[in-house]
């Protein structure tokens, strides 16, 4: 359906495609892999037409329609979400723009005379209209919106008044509204909640066209994709599989290429100490030149490439005392509208509490209160003994300087460490050579979440409250982030739609329920095992 063949493509000095080949069919969910910058998303604007190969070409079946999800969603105000989406349903919109400008026309005065063409034309648009489904297109799109966790009020708003966040969803739902007979999803489970991605689990595997989708999300892409494309060194490679079964072929290959080059340096090496031992005797003469031919006509195994891995280095904490937080009958509204009303809370040492919780139930918000950021409107939250903290917020990213670089912001927030030391710090995060020089101001999303986790943990913190740390990180950074958490010897309270990051650090879960609150005394494994639920409203 979808064809790229021998494409190579360059953007300034750097080389992203030497003659590579893949292929999309009908009805395949297939995952784009790669690290970033290796040419993910221009794959997708190639496809698209927006940019062209340098060499080779790719080919898409006549007919076949698709649907682009990118992360520039442009510009969105002046109508409510829902016709928003209704808008961006392809040919269905199209007909539906007609259908009212014909309505239009039917009833001005002013063409009386066209009214028998206007009313076969009507008659024409309205059943192409039908045999589209367009009856049930408002029903089908709030059914979307819903799905990726839009309330009715939010629905019929003002599409202009919605976060940055929020319009992402917006123009996800246009895209599957749409049902094109390919869809090109960049990120697709970003902005979304927990509940939201596992709707849309639910609706791809559905869904009876293609995908070609990237994501950091190891357990989404696990679920939905059956086919794996790896960009890696200019090619690409196709493997049968979801994503951890590429993962483990990779790994196999990798220990196979790995062999294969030291039986050829091997090999090279015996020949090469035959040649250097017998080239001055001439007995041996012949023997040596024969040999000597035969290393010049050998194809040469090139070294196997190593990945960089990043690995976070968290120093260890001072131990904090036992009961590190207490919050007795806290309650907190926002106007009317009332969060916590006597909330009771005990966390303890080593404790690792995972808040769950749908849209607005307060995950965020108590969060807030543990952190000192927000206090109660009546009770208290008491840090216990000894407790250091490290908080981890949304808006964290916001509040570093444009200005200043990586460097000058670790300099400014640890002015007594040695030079060596916040060397030393940056490269754990993975700021190593020119990068601790680059501005605040041009760092990826990732890139700021890594900076500022280095600064929050440099501090030796006992007691991490972290909300949604692992939004901007890609599938490796988040891997690593997952297996330093896992040696941190404190206490963590923690809000993540990562299922991976929940599974694998949670001891406790907190589910906020519009009920009230329930404590599970185990961890997320256990809270979906007890609760019949992934997350709170899902029924699984």
């Amino acid at each position: 359906m979808i064809r790229l063949d021998a494409i190579s493509k360059q953007h300034g000095p750097q080389i992203l495609f030497v003659e590579a080949a893949a292929a999309l069919y009908r009805g395949e969910k297939v995952g784009l892999v790669g690290p970033n910058g290796a040419g993910k998303s221009t794959i997708f604007r190639m496809i698209m037409k927006e940019e062209s190969p340098d060499e080779g070409q790719i080919s898409v079946d006549r007919g076949v329609t698709i649907g682009y999800f990118s992360q520039d969603v442009g510009e969105m105000a002046g109508e409510p979400a829902v016709a928003t989406t209704m808008a961006g349903a392809g040919a269905v919109s199209e007909v539906a723009a007609e259908l009212k400008e014909l309505e239009f026309a039917l009833a001005d005065p002013a063409r009386a005379d066209e009214m028998e063409q206007l009313v076969q034309r009507f008659g024409d648009v309205q059943a192409r209209f039908d045999e589209l489904g367009g009856y049930a297109l408002e029903a089908r799109a709030r059914e979307i919106l819903a799905g990726l966790g839009f309330s009715q009020q939010m629905m019929d708003g003002d599409v202009g008044a919605l976060s940055g966040g929020w319009k992402m969803r917006v123009a996800l739902a246009r895209i599957l509204l749409m049902r094109p007979d390919a869809m090109l999803l960049d990120e697709p489970s970003n902005h979304l909640d927990l509940e939201s991605i596992i709707w849309l689990e639910g609706f791809l595997k559905d869904y009876d066209g293609a995908v070609l989708m990237t994501s950091h999300d190891r357990e989404f892409m696990n679920r939905v994709v059956s086919k794996i494309i790896e960009i890696d060194g200019g090619a690409l490679t196709t493997y049968s599989g979801n994503y951890d079964f590429y993962e483990k072929q990779r790994a196999i290959g990798e220990v196979q290429a790995e062999a294969q080059y030291a039986r050829q340096q091997a090999m090279l090496a015996k020949e090469m100490r035959f040649i250097e031992r017998f080239k001055a005797q001439a007995a041996k003469a012949a023997q040596v030149q024969s040999r000597v031919k035969k290393l010049d006509k050998i194809e040469k195994v090139e070294p196997p490439k190593r990945r960089k891995t990043l690995e976070f280095d968290f120093p260890s904490p001072p131990r904090s005392g036992e009961d590190v937080v207490k919050i007795e009958n806290a309650c907190k509204s926002y106007g009317t509208r009332v969060i916590y009303d006597g909330l009771n809370l005990m966390i303890r040492r080593k404790n690792r509490w995972a808040i769950m919780g749908v849209n607005g139930a307060g995950k965020s918000t108590l969060l807030k209160l543990l952190a000192g950021e927000i206090a109660p409107d009546a009770g208290g939250v008491t840090l216990g003994a000894s407790v250091k903290l490290g908080y981890f917020a949304q808006h964290s990213m916001e509040l570093l300087d444009p200005a200043k670089t990586v460097w000058q912001t670790l300099e400014d927030s640890f002015p007594l460490a040695s030079v060596g030391t916040l060397r030393s710090l940056a490269g754990c995060f993975g700021f190593s050579g020119d990068d601790i020089e680059k501005s605040c101001r041009i760092l990826s999303g990732g890139e700021k979440a890594r900076l500022v986790l280095a600064r929050i943990m440099y501090d030796r913190p006992n007691f991490l409250v972290l909300d949604e740390p692992t939004n901007h990180l890609d599938m490796a950074t988040k891997e690593m982030l997952v297996r330093a958490l896992g040696d941190f010897d404190g206490t963590m309270v923690f809000v993540s739609h990562d299922r991976q990051f929940l599974a694998k650090l949670s001891n406790r879960v907190l589910e906020l329920t519009h009920e009230g609150v329930v404590p599970y005394n185990g961890g997320y494994v256990e809270y979906v095992a007890r609760s019949g639920h992934e997350a709170p409203g899902l029924r699984t």
